[in-house]
């Protein structure tokens, strides 16, 4: 008799579990120095807001105004948010020259939306309701175009990759500064507000404004810590501080309309010196 052995069976074999390693560490969610200014910039912006409500709109609602405490508190709002600035230009040179987190750019972002978006639009609309002359439904309009500009310039500035050493639209800090400029030089409300709307145009247009870099970083500095002297001066109400505070707001909004003038001019005179170059490059 023949036999005839089974099919051998299948050995059992363990499955062996392939551990998938990834070659890429996951990005450091770290604070550095860097970042932390950036959250300065943005506390900044809170207390702005919070120094409007409690020293200008409470009180104006309640009845118990004082002038000196309301223009005490809305110059140590604007400084507040001159002191974002300040934060908001270092922490780009310390990240430059440092490091900074991979939550970098997104805390900027949201950091300025408070301090440079939220704290001017928010300026504005007390100016509506405690100024007898304005339009308190109107200046709301104006504030969330002020808002939307910022909102719509921050994100346009997160996906655009632009040639070094410019922005295209006025920088949010500097826009939220000239906008509150033309709220404290007191003008009549229509030339406010269409001045406030031609600011938030200005954020949003493809006008270019130079990097604070270098020399000009210094000068803005130095303007900086100027306004905020001329702010206390007026908050403490020194002879002439309303005349120079007045003063300092105009110089700041012409220079929002004469810095692009500085830059178009500056690469027309590049423009050309490239074509006088080819030309002189042709020549036998």
């Amino acid at each position: 008799m023949t036999v005839i052995d089974p099919e051998p069976q299948a050995t059992w074999v363990p499955e062996v579990v392939e551990e998938v390693e990834d070659d890429e560490m996951p990005l450091s969610t770290r604070l550095s120095i860097a970042d932390t200014l950036t959250l300065g910039n943005a506390t900044c912006g809170f207390m702005a807001v919070y120094f409007t409500t409690t020293g200008v709109l409470i009180p104006h609602l309640t009845g118990s105004e004082n002038g000196g405490m309301s223009r005490h508190s809305a110059a140590t709002a604007v400084i507040l948010m001159l002191l974002a600035s300040v934060f908001d230009l270092f922490d780009g040179l310390v990240a430059r020259k440092l490091r900074s987190s991979a939550m970098g750019a997104e805390l900027d972002n949201l950091s300025d939306l408070i301090s440079f978006g939220l704290a001017p639009a928010y300026f504005v609309v007390v100016w509506g309701m405690v100024d007898p002359d304005a339009h308190q439904r109107v200046s709301a309009v104006a504030a969330i175009v002020v808002l939307l500009a910022v909102v719509l310039r921050l994100a346009r500035f997160s996906c655009v990759t632009l040639r070094d050493g410019i922005f295209q639209g006025m920088p949010s800090p500097f826009g939220a500064l000239t906008v509150v400029s033309i709220v404290l030089l007191e003008l009549p409300f229509i030339p406010t507000l269409l001045a406030i709307i031609g600011v938030a145009w200005l954020m949003v247009s493809r006008v270019e404004y130079p990097k604070p870099r270098g020399r000009l970083a210094v000068a803005m500095l130095g303007w900086i810590v100027l306004s905020m002297g001329l702010l206390a001066a007026w908050a403490f109400d020194a002879p002439g501080g309303q005349l120079l505070l007045q003063t300092g707001c105009a110089l700041q909004v012409v220079l929002g309309a004469v810095i692009p003038l500085f830059a178009t001019a500056r690469r027309v005179n590049t423009f050309r010196d490239n074509r006088r170059e080819a030309r002189a490059a042709q020549l036998p």
